[in-house]
């Protein structure tokens, strides 16, 4: 966990410090795992100059799934262990986790962003692992409005009127769940690091983005 820790701390500080407010630390450690696992995917378009190695190195990840889900992941590796644990523990289900490689797959030959893929199913994942089932279509405008924010930007106006939408959506969100949402938040990409932080930190208290 601690090195999953570190590394998600590095890669996604704003998912990170959300993560802190979970105060259940098997679920904490669970939702590290996905986002440590969400991590190591992004970040190999960066360490190779060809898409073809790209993608056979994603591949590589599409290819452990079988031992993720069938509780058998590949010894040694820390981040398919806790993974495989956390699918095992809360039930997740391949969908998502094997759509989201294939939309970084496609990214690296240079496809849209494929926000639903990249944003909304992880959000899901995450609000399941932290509730069980049953919350997922409550997060869909908040991990829209995330995507937007993370890949195109998101206007004053068109943030406003999402923002609205998203929280009407999340009145009935179960309070534990709201660390995993609570990034949607941070959609104005010139405000100061502090600044987000504390922007994060009272959405997380609140349960509003």
């Amino acid at each position: 966990m601690t090195d999953l820790d570190a590394q998600v701390r590095s890669a996604d500080p704003d998912r990170w410090l959300a993560s802190r407010f979970v105060g259940d630390l098997q679920a904490r450690a669970d939702l590290i795992a996905l986002y440590a696992f969400e991590a190591e995917l992004a970040a190999i378009p960066a360490r190779v100059s060809q898409p073809l190695l790209a993608e056979m190195r994603l591949r590589w990840w599409a290819d452990q799934m079988d031992g993720v889900f069938a509780g058998e992941p590949r010894k040694g590796h820390p981040v398919l262990e806790a993974l495989s644990a956390a699918v095992v523990r809360r039930g997740l289900e391949r969908a998502p986790l094997e759509a989201l490689i294939e939309a970084r797959i496609a990214g690296v030959h240079g496809a849209a962003p494929d926000l639903e893929a990249l944003f909304v199913g992880p959000m899901q994942v995450a609000v399941r692992l932290l509730t069980g089932p049953g919350h997922g279509e409550i997060v869909v405008p908040a991990a829209r409005l995330r995507g937007l924010a993370q890949t195109a930007g998101v206007d004053a106006e068109a943030a406003r009127a999402a923002r609205a939408k998203t929280n009407r959506a999340l009145r009935t969100l179960p309070v534990a769940a709201f660390p995993a949402v609570a990034p949607a938040t941070l959609f104005r990409s010139d405000e100061a690091e502090p600044v987000k932080r504390l922007r994060l930190i009272w959405a997380t208290l609140r349960g509003r983005v």
